[in-house]
């Protein structure tokens, strides 16, 4: 297995991801990377013939509900805390000269 991963090819992610990496911190990212792309490997040895491909390890599902509202909506009650109140709606004053 063993990948190898080149200076320039840290040097490009490095640009990409916009980090300024010092010498010691580029040759720790090429060996994690090169884990990484070790790991990669070992996983796809794995025989996954007849396994259903999955988005999420637990089944996930949308639960849906009528949307009734029981309390009310409660505008008079809050309208009659208005120091101001015009068409049904707090009245303010105006904020752009």
């Amino acid at each position: 297995m063993a990948n190898k991963i080149s200076d320039e090819t840290i040097e490009y992610v490095g640009i990409l991801a916009k980090l300024e990496l010092s010498g010691q911190e580029k040759e720790d990212a090429k060996a994690d990377m090169e884990k990484m792309l070790d790991y990669i490997d070992t996983l796809n040895e794995l025989d996954t013939d007849g396994i259903e491909p999955m988005s999420h390890v637990f089944p996930v599902k949308n639960v849906f509900r009528e949307d009734i509202v029981t309390n009310g909506d409660g505008s008079k009650e809050t309208l009659a805390n208005a120091p101001l109140e015009k068409d049904q709606s707090f009245k303010v004053p105006k904020t752009i000269g």
